[in-house]
């Protein structure tokens, strides 16, 4: 059973090379922050609050990315929040469905709020001509708020409304000017669904905050994040002019540089272990908002992988980690009474990392599979 231990304290600004951060120390500074070097005793929600919101377009990826940092996590512990309304899924981040807490789906929806407005205007602005959103809101409202409903639905119902608009387009509005939460069974291990809506209001029983707190948001993506620059916080966020949140927290932040001379922003007090610190190997989920949440993602992925990760549609395979870099991607899928882990290196593994490989697999295999016989394969070639 792995070790549970606390991560190497942080150093003193002082003792930081004249504050300048390399690849390797920027890597560990960010797994240590997202509970990647060492997996964490800590409950599932209080885990989600910790990196903000995980991202859950794929509703079973938060099972992963939790197992992935928590000691002894079980699937109930996730699924059970969900249905006990702690935790929901919602458009959030960048405009895209995350896993989020019922406190802060009511405290970030409003601060995204303006990436939910451009992505409107962006993708539907001919259809918006003459539209009042007021009006269109206040009925999405009514209609989610009276059962919830599929997207499909919402649109029919709109169009009931205003007949001479496109469905798609009053959809989209309301997706956007609503917070709608996806419900239960969706997101729930072992049973899933269609996504249906309804609003956060609704469904929380709670207001959205009035006073929700720019600055608080900024120092919490430092906490699980950083260290950071502004455009790696606006990376992300989605959200533009954030220099202007950073300037007002300066005297709480320490200041540092990247190799490249890039400023890089922290709380002084965040750990900041050294460059040789051991990292483990891990798997992560698609979408895992590690890979996600910088504007320079080399302190996690190196450029020469980076192509082999873009797709059409923008839905990354999941990835693994080795000495806490990507490293190659991996999928599960069943063969008769078999599961079996494919994993596909981006480069030849040596020796032990292919045996710790094989370990965390083997986990892997035990939490997602269950009873299941199991079978790993490690591609002989690359992938390419």
């Amino acid at each position: 059973m792995e070790m549970l231990r606390s991560p190497e304290p942080a150093p003193s600004p002082t003792t930081a090379a004249e504050g300048v951060l390399g690849r390797r120390a920027l890597n560990r500074a960010l797994l240590a922050r997202q509970m990647l070097l060492v997996r964490e005793t800590m409950p599932a929600v209080r885990t989600v609050e910790h990196l903000i919101a995980m991202q859950a377009q794929a509703p079973l990826a938060p099972y992963v990315g939790l197992w992935t940092r928590l000691a002894g996590f079980r699937t109930e512990d996730l699924a059970d929040r969900i249905e006990g309304r702690d935790l929901v899924r919602v458009a959030l981040i960048r405009g895209t469905i995350h896993l989020v807490s019922a406190a802060d789906c009511l405290e970030l929806r409003p601060l995204v709020q303006p990436v939910l407005d451009r992505a409107l205007k962006t993708g539907y602005s001919r259809h918006l001509t003459g539209l009042d959103l007021e009006e269109v809101e206040s009925a999405g409202r009514a209609i989610v708020e009276e059962r919830p409903r599929t997207f499909a639905d919402l649109g029919a119902a709109l169009a009931e409304h205003l007949p001479e608009r496109d469905p798609g387009a009053l959809t989209a509005v309301v997706r956007t000017q609503v917070p709608l939460v996806q419900l239960p069974p969706r997101g729930m291990w072992g049973r899933g669904g269609q996504a249906v809506h309804t609003s956060a209001e609704s469904w929380l029983g709670r207001p959205l905050s009035a006073a929700p707190s720019p600055e608080a948001m900024v120092l919490r993506y430092l906490a699980a994040y950083g260290p950071a620059s502004v455009k790696d916080l606006q990376s992300w966020s989605g959200l533009t002019r954030q220099r202007e949140v950073v300037d007002r927290l300066r005297p709480r932040l320490l200041s540092l540089r990247d190799e490249k001379g890039t400023e890089l922003l922290d709380l002084p007090d965040a750990p900041r272990p050294g460059p040789e610190t051991p990292a483990p190997p891990r798997f992560l989920p698609e979408y895992d908002n590690l890979l996600r949440s910088h504007a320079d993602r080399t302190r996690v992925l190196p450029e020469e992988h980076r192509r082999r990760l873009a797709t059409p549609n923008d839905s990354p395979r999941p990835v693994f980690l080795i000495n806490g870099f990507v490293h190659g991607t991996w999928r599960i899928t069943r063969e008769r009474d078999r599961a079996v882990l494919t994993v596909e290196p981006y480069a030849p593994l040596p020796a032990l990392d292919r045996t710790a490989l094989l370990e965390e697999g083997a986990r892997l295999l035990d939490f997602a599979a269950g009873g299941a016989d199991h079978d790993i394969r490690i591609a002989d070639s690359p992938s390419g």
